[in-house]
């Protein structure tokens, strides 16, 4: 609440309060849910077909969409075929071809269209990632909307300087030349989103590429494909009140195909992928076919180090919202606790008191649930369940949860997991080298900053990490011994909401970069441009150089490169009249061997 009212407050100092803007109505379905109080008994599973555009849609199949907190039929989406998946491509082709030219001034307008939508659209679109999905409300705000208006925000605030062309310096042979780069829309980036977040995964990459020039065709999770449209129809709307082409975002739904048309499409330039390494490997094949940049973010595996010396209240709830944060369904939610071992024993006490506490659940709305639905369902539940059981068998132990919860599944239809603690594990165990994904607190025992350090690198992921130290140098010391591309020192994922940041991973977590200066200026087409300093005046090739070149013009390549580059000034006066001389006659060659200075070498 407190970082909410900061936020709001700082973009209202900043900006203005937001403009009015059209408030988005319920979906029917959403209506009926709340209408029956969440008695699953009393829904009914929705026929309707959703789709967020114009656009003709040419396949005449039709996905069925699913509500992870109940169970419900959603209603069902289109499962797009290759020519739908041209259709749409090319409209955002063609609208981008106007919107490439607009200024930093309609970009921030449409910036601050899009922040006052979420402002004032914020409970329901936080019920509809819930009904769809099946995280809590709280869950919701602090994933879908915090995280999205710091993303408009930094953007109008900094976006700007980030994409205005910067001066570079120059070298001795290029002084009458200024030296920029500038960087131009690249056309059409495509995101292939994950479904734990579909506002924000659709708002994160559509706002860095409408602002950088470029237009959207995002391919959203099967799973989460029916908010994913709600979403998109709103926010065309709100383009298109701005005078925005509406076509700048356009929504592809369908499975594995549908997703392969949007990579191989050929006004695609750019794909931003955001999922499984093993699906990112093969968005990355196929994007190697035509050569288009790929932006992967993959898995994680983050490791949470709480050193004796830690504030222990801070460990206590940084660990828990780390863990349980949407059920655990979070790239950079924390996978492995790494606990000292003289705290050992009080971490995993105070542990299990706060998840006995916690409230499992699912209901539109309710303020007192604390973990939400499983939003894959039974087969993921399985999965997790096989890690535990491999874990028990290799010396773990499970001190709380560790299955699936039988009695939400049955009051609320869906597919929900206990809140588990489980301890003692060590690197044999898979549970310790793949990713969770899942509300499961694992804790591992070091003794030594070697010792975590070697726990927390072996791994096949590095995305993220934190370390909690009362000793600065300590810390300094150990995330940059850490293999990972983002660390919080004393937090836990407080890196993405500082936007400024590049966000992003190495290893078997992907590759590149988004958010931050890195990440928009990753959506364009980075120039590199020299312009005359001083009008008509400039260096010309001297006659020895130009074609046909004269007898000695590899002699006075050779001298102009050691009076330019070679340390030591009485070795340049010593070249230069050799250099004047063959300048002059084009037939001299100098006979003396050009002398390096042994002190530079």
């Amino acid at each position: 609440v407190i970082l909410i009212i900061c936020v709001v407050g700082t973009i209202t100092l900043l900006f203005g309060f937001p403009i009015e803007t059209f408030v988005l109505d319920d979906p029917k379905v959403l209506t009926m849910c709340k209408e029956s109080g969440s008695n699953r008994d009393e829904i009914m599973d929705c026929d309707e077909h959703v789709v967020c555009d114009q656009h003709q849609v040419i396949t005449d199949q039709w996905m069925p969409c699913s509500s992870a907190l109940f169970g419900k039929r959603l209603g069902f989406v289109p499962e797009m075929n290759k020519d739908d998946v041209d259709i749409r491509v090319k409209a955002a082709s063609s609208a981008q071809k106007t919107w490439k030219s607009s200024s930093f001034t309609q970009r921030n307008d449409v910036m601050r269209a899009l922040l006052s939508f979420v402002l004032q659209n914020q409970r329901v679109l936080c019920e509809i990632s819930s009904l769809d999905t099946g995280k809590t409300m709280v869950d919701a705000s602090l994933g879908e909307i915090i995280t999205t208006l710091e993303k408009i925000r930094w953007l109008i605030a900094e976006g700007e300087s980030a994409l205005r062309p910067e001066k570079r310096s120059t070298g001795p042979l290029t002084g009458l030349r200024s030296a920029s780069v500038e960087f131009a829309p690249l056309g059409v980036i495509a995101a292939i989103s994950p479904w734990n977040y579909p506002f924000h995964n659709l708002m994160n990459p559509l706002c860095a590429a409408l602002y950088s020039g470029n237009a959207l065709v995002l391919k959203p999770s099967e799973h989460s494909s029916w908010s994913t449209m709600i979403y998109a129809q709103a926010l065309r709307q709100v383009l298109q009140s701005v005078g925005a082409p509406p076509d700048l975002l356009v929504v592809v739904t369908g499975g594995a195909e549908a997703g392969s048309c949007v990579v191989r499409h050929s006004l695609v330039d750019k794909v931003f992928f955001t999922g499984s390494t093993s699906v990112g490997k093969a968005v990355a094949r196929l994007a190697a076919d035509r050569l288009v940049p790929v932006v992967l973010e993959l898995g994680g595996k983050d490791p949470f180090i709480v050193f004796d010396d830690a504030d222990w209240t801070l460990a206590r709830l940084l660990s828990a919202r780390g863990v349980f944060q949407n059920s655990g369904q979070n790239c950079i939610g924390i996978e492995r606790i790494l606990v000292q071992e003289s705290i050992y024993h009080r971490f995993i006490q105070d542990a299990k008191e706060t998840i006995d506490a916690l409230r499992v659940g699912g209901e539109i709305g309710s303020r007192i649930l604390d973990v939400g639905a499983m939003t894959m369902g039974k087969k993921e539940v399985e999965r997790i369940e096989s890690l535990i059981q491999d874990a028990v068998q290799q010396g773990a132990r499970v001190v709380c949860g560790g299955k699936l919860d039988s009695r939400s599944c049955e009051i609320y239809g869906g597919c929900y997991f206990q809140p588990t603690l489980l301890v003692d594990v060590d690197l044999r165990m898979r549970i310790s080298q793949e990713e969770v994904f899942g509300p499961i607190m694992c804790v591992m025992k070091f003794k030594t900053e070697q010792d975590a350090v070697s726990i927390a690198n072996t791994c096949p992921f590095g995305l993220g990490s934190s370390v909690l130290t009362a000793d600065s140098k300590r810390a300094d010391r150990v995330i940059r011994s850490l293999q990972c591309g983002m660390s919080n020192v004393n937090d836990y994922a407080v890196n993405y909401l500082c936007q400024s940041l590049p966000f992003g991973g190495t290893k078997m977590s992907g590759s590149d970069r988004f958010a931050g200066i890195e990440g928009l200026r990753g959506c364009c087409l980075m120039k590199s441009i020299t312009r005359d300093r001083i009008p008509h005046v400039r260096f010309n090739i001297p006659n020895a150089l130009r074609y046909p070149t004269s007898p000695n013009a590899f002699e006075i390549s050779q001298y102009i490169n050691f009076i330019i580059y070679q340390p030591g000034i009485m070795h340049k006066f010593n070249a230069f009249p050799h250099l004047l001389r063959m300048l002059i006659q084009p037939n001299y060659i100098p006979h003396t061997t050009l002398s390096t200075s042994r002190k530079h070498d």
